[in-house]
């Protein structure tokens, strides 16, 4: 009964095109927000920030940004994690050749730079779809893992391909405790988030779904296929390349080129089909699965007193993950967002079975 909007009437087109329509929803996001910026960093050891909270909101940009190519454009994606490297390597390149570069400036020249590649790489789908664009955008896997391992400028002249940064601050202030990185990846998700909420509800966004749907009938109504299929490579490797900086500067600190390996692309296309294609509360539905649950059921024979040795828990754990997965993707295919939004509308029409 406390999720009715009974009441709540719209008198002018802007309130009736929020984000959140809802008062209840509105009064959630600030609660939730209030307390993933005050009440996180205050009362979280640093084992919950480090490895937990900081790397579910980096990876969750990263899933977000996919979404956008997935789940609205409808155009399927396995080099995801080329540009992750890229934004890492091109941010990290800003630091180490340009003297008092920001940090921010260096983080978002990391997404410019995973956007260059994206459209690149983004050409042939303006020819090609289906499983012949994922073999096209595997390339960029294949070709970035290659440049950086070879190509000793982008490492900075490191012969491993082993690069690092340190004494990060931000506009004087270090960004060096737990906390401080937490807040700094917060900051990007929301600004993100928001920005590709709003994208997604405008006249971009409806050219991508409709592409998304048939793009035949998109362009015989006057969508551009060039533009519409371009600029989501755009978004989408930018989006990428930020949270791929994020993930070199704030959660590694030092990385190699096997960080944005192949399984990196992998785990972000699972988080997004997972969470849930086309919604932007799929993303981080899907980084939750994969981040926190493989954490959470390592800890299970402990928590339980069961006598089982590291290996057959570890075990464990992947075949329960793996059992879950095909659970999820049977029980609704359309993710872990679905779910939400289905339990959402049962609580605004009961007790109506209707």
């Amino acid at each position: 009964m406390l999720y009715r909007e009974n009441g709540q009437f719209k008198t002018s087109y802007p309130a009736d095109s929020q984000i959140l329509p809802i008062r209840q929803d509105r009064i959630g996001m600030a609660l939730l927000l209030a307390a993933a910026f005050v009440v996180v960093p205050m009362v979280s050891s640093e084992y919950l920030l480090r490895a937990i909270f900081i790397p579910f909101l980096i990876l969750s940009l990263a899933a977000l940004g996919l979404n956008v190519l997935v789940g609205y454009c409808g155009q399927i994606s396995l080099g995801s994690g080329a540009f992750m490297a890229v934004g890492a390597y091109v941010a990290y390149n800003c630091q180490a050749r340009v003297e008092g570069m920001p940090l921010i400036v260096s983080l978002l020249a990391g997404g410019l730079g995973a956007t260059v590649l994206g459209v690149a790489f983004g050409l042939p789908s303006l020819r090609i779809k289906g499983l012949y664009l994922a073999v096209a955008t595997l390339a960029a896997q294949f070709f970035v893992d290659w440049a950086c391992l070879r190509l000793k400028w982008v490492t900075n002249d490191s012969s491993s391909g082993s690069v690092g940064v340190a004494d990060l601050n931000l506009f004087g202030l270090s960004v060096e405790s737990p906390a401080a990185r937490y807040l700094l990846c917060l900051s990007f998700v929301v600004v993100f988030a928001l920005a590709t909420k709003n994208l997604v509800r405008g006249h971009i966004g409806r050219s991508w779904m409709a592409m998304r749907d048939m793009d035949v009938a998109a362009s015989v109504i006057g969508i551009r296929p060039m533009q519409a299929k371009l600029s989501a490579f755009a978004v989408s490797s930018f989006i990428i390349g930020v949270a791929g900086a994020l993930w070199g500067f704030v959660h590694l600190g030092s990385w190699e080129p096997a960080a944005f390996g192949i399984n990196r692309s992998f785990d972000l296309l699972f988080m997004v089909i997972i969470g849930g294609l086309g919604s932007i509360s799929g993303a981080f539905f899907g980084a939750a699965f994969i981040v926190v649950l493989p954490i959470l059921l390592d800890k299970l024979p402990y928590w339980t007193g069961l006598p089982m040795d590291t290996a057959t828990a570890s075990h464990l754990a992947l075949m329960i993950f793996g059992a879950l997965i095909v659970f999820f993707l049977i029980k609704e295919p359309h993710g872990l967002a679905r779910l939400w939004a289905t339990l959402k509308e049962k609580l605004r029409l009961w007790p109506f079975p209707h």
